[in-house]
């Protein structure tokens, strides 16, 4: 007997009330035309920064003049992808918390952080658990070709040297930020990560509608 795939959307939606990284453009999601109001048509206006939501970061984010989030390659998001659960007292994934994932090309980390999703109205948090550089270094060194967390940012809020972005970007390892994996459980499955293709800007990221399909 076969068992039916499952598919999980660990898409956070972009809207209003979204949470945003600290000094990020808000998010604002408007009626530009409505039937209801006399027009044509029902047409919604969107306009949001790059690292809205759930959304990749390209290398160019932190490494001026390597690729653009319209040239990254697509096999590196799409495809077997680990969810990793991270106990909820830890603040920090460091190397010993990479055992368990030799072999797999893309990690995704469910932190405590996921539980913050349930509470937009709380705005952004600061104390959002985050990958150390050493870990990163680490992941590197895996040959990990993407790494998702379920927060806005893989690195510690007021970092002044963003060493954890550029361990992984400088290695054209993609960064997958702000996945909410409330209702996923550790384990594996089949990533699909779409981020907007768009020219223009700096190329530095985008949001991703982003699914995990189980194997």
């Amino acid at each position: 007997m076969l068992l039916e795939m499952k598919f999980y959307d660990i898409t956070v939606p972009i809207s209003n009330s979204v949470p945003i990284y600290d000094g990020d453009p808000r998010a604002s999601v408007d009626v530009h035309l409505a039937m209801a109001e006399g027009g044509p048509a029902n047409v919604s206006q969107l306009c949001f920064g790059a690292h809205t939501g759930t959304h990749v970061d390209a290398p160019n984010h932190f490494i001026d003049g390597t690729r653009r989030v319209e040239d990254l390659d697509l096999n590196k998001l799409i495809g077997p992808c680990r969810v990793v659960g991270v106990a909820a007292d830890v603040t920090a994934i460091g190397p010993e918390h990479l055992t368990g994932i030799d072999g797999a090309e893309r990690v995704i980390f469910k932190t405590r952080n996921s539980n913050f999703w349930a509470t937009p109205e709380d705005g952004f948090r600061t104390d959002f658990t985050y990958i150390t550089p050493e870990a990163a270094r680490k992941l590197a060194e895996m040959k990990v070709q993407l790494v998702g967390i379920d927060y806005l940012s893989v690195e510690k809020f007021g970092s002044d040297d963003f060493a954890t972005h550029i361990a992984l970007l400088e290695q054209e390892i993609v960064i997958l930020e702000g996945l909410d994996l409330r209702g996923v459980a550790a384990g594996d499955y089949e990533l699909i990560c779409l981020p907007l293709k768009f020219t223009g800007g700096l190329g530095d990221g985008s949001p991703a509608r982003t699914i995990l399909r189980t194997l």
